[in-house]
């Protein structure tokens, strides 16, 4: 038994890839990489900065000596400058110059903008593969018959592959506003202290062109064209709600999938995947609980309360900055990207397995379909030769009575059977049949299932995974 308390998204849901990301080796090589990529751009613009200086750096990006770090910051209290005296106690040619002009944000915000960059990659690839699935999905599955539900009662029919392109869309959704967000993302760049520059125009002898010249420098030098035109200390924090709100999005996707997948479920039409030795209940060991569903649903309720934590963050932002933020977003930054990665290697899971039990959808749609076909049936039968008014009033009533034996002795839907057996419908028995094929009643479901899992594929193959 371990000791202590770890976060279950990283002992029991999270990818290692995603962990890694937002791991302490990876923030505090960033920061080493952002030092370098600034002096590389101070000595292009001609600051006194030598190449031996550069090469000391570059041979000492990931041998990070930590104890030294914690040993420092547990006497000044800043993490930021522990991590300069650690850097430069490798680095001892190169300390002079080490952060030279920068603030402590110019590593922070760069580098947690850079991991939430790299994050959204890896959800990109992820979501992008629960949509393929769910397309395929759906194409399969294109022509299947089975009640549409609103208010979670019986409509009209659709089709359960047209019902998968409405999940397909909503992941679409959030498809795109990934990509907008990855295609038009921002660095901080370098600032200042209060977003002014003044220390690096002060190194540049007042020259404004170099301190914007740095700046484009040095956002490239970390693989990045573009930074925010104006911060203050910080990035504008309303980004983290913009960037947690796409997450909100997956996990809004995610839940509304899921919910609808765990009642199919109940009503043994479609299972999400059960392995051979799963275990459903504890006591009751005939069960078959959606616990891949259930887990969907659990953690993508947490991710969809984050975005208000990061709006507070934004909103209380004092002035140029405020420190409240700090210990908040690693928290916060972190959680929502691990809680979305989570989800969507479970839906990877789900929607690349699961189960149709077409006679069972095939049932639940006789139940309700006599009804949903008299108006057919009125129709052809007039065409035939019958009186609208007697058929129609044959109907009513011999639906009547069906819906008491469906709902009052718990007996089937038997109004074809009754319709047979009238007097008035003996004549036209045959349209009462011809009005009994589903597939007449799933209007243009098919058509538009191939048509938008088309157009999906058609932008889909344009992107790599």
């Amino acid at each position: 038994m371990k000791e202590f308390f770890e976060n279950p998204l990283c002992t029991r849901y999270a990818s290692k890839e995603m962990q890694r990301n937002f791991s302490d080796s990876t923030r505090f090589g960033l920061w080493r990489r952002l030092w370098l990529a600034l002096a590389k751009s101070e000595k292009a613009l001609g600051l006194e900065i030598t190449d031996e200086q550069i090469a000391e750096m570059e041979a000492h990006l990931d041998d990070i000596d930590y104890e030294e770090a914690e040993r420092i910051e547990a006497e000044i209290h800043h993490d930021v400058v522990s991590h300069i005296h650690a850097f430069a106690k490798q680095c001892p040619k190169a300390k002079p110059i080490i952060h030279l002009g920068a603030t402590s944000c110019f590593v922070t915000d760069n580098s947690e903008l850079i991991m939430m960059y790299r994050a959204l990659n890896i959800l990109k690839a992820k979501l992008k593969k629960v949509i393929l699935n769910l397309s395929d999905f759906a194409l399969k599955y294109k022509s299947l018959p089975t009640l549409a539900m609103t208010h979670l009662q019986a409509a009209q029919l659709t089709t359960v592959g047209k019902r998968a392109a409405l999940y397909v869309q909503d992941f679409m959704m959030d498809y795109e506003n990934l990509c907008s967000l990855i295609d038009n993302f921002k660095l901080r760049g370098i600032k200042g202290t209060t977003g002014t520059a003044a220390s690096f125009l002060e190194l540049f002898e007042g020259d404004g062109k170099k301190v914007e010249k740095l700046n484009d420098l040095v956002v490239k030098e970390m693989g990045f064209d573009k930074s925010f035109a104006v911060t203050g200390q910080t990035y504008p924090r309303k980004y983290d709600f913009m960037i947690l709100s796409a997450l909100s999005g997956i996990a809004q996707s995610a839940s509304k999938f899921a919910t609808d997948l765990r009642i199919l479920q109940a009503k043994k039409e479609i299972e999400e995947p059960f392995a051979k030795s799963q275990v459903g209940s504890s006591a009751m060991a005939y069960k078959r609980n959606p616990m891949l569903s259930e887990r969907i649903c659990a953690l993508s309720r947490y991710i969809m309360t984050l975005p208000l934590n990061s709006a507070f963050t934004a909103a209380t932002q004092w002035f140029e900055r405020t420190l409240d933020d700090s210990a908040n977003r690693r928290i916060v930054n972190a959680e929502a990207f691990l809680g979305t990665d989570a989800v969507l290697m479970l839906l990877d899971k789900v929607t690349n397995g699961l189960v149709v039990y077409k006679k069972m959808i095939e049932r639940h749609v006789m139940e309700e379909l006599p009804f949903m076909a008299t108006e057919n049936i009125l129709m052809n039968s007039v065409k035939a030769g019958g009186d609208r008014q007697v058929l129609h009033e044959k109907i009513r009533q011999l639906s009547m009575e069906a819906a008491a034996n469906v709902k009052e002795k718990g007996g089937d839907n038997d109004l074809i059977e009754r319709l047979k057996r009238d007097e008035e419908f003996k004549e036209y028995i045959s349209c009462i049949d011809d009005a009994l094929i589903s597939e007449k009643y799933t209007g243009m479901a098919k058509e538009q299932t191939e048509k938008y899992i088309a157009s999906v594929l058609e932008r889909l193959g344009k992107e790599e995974l």
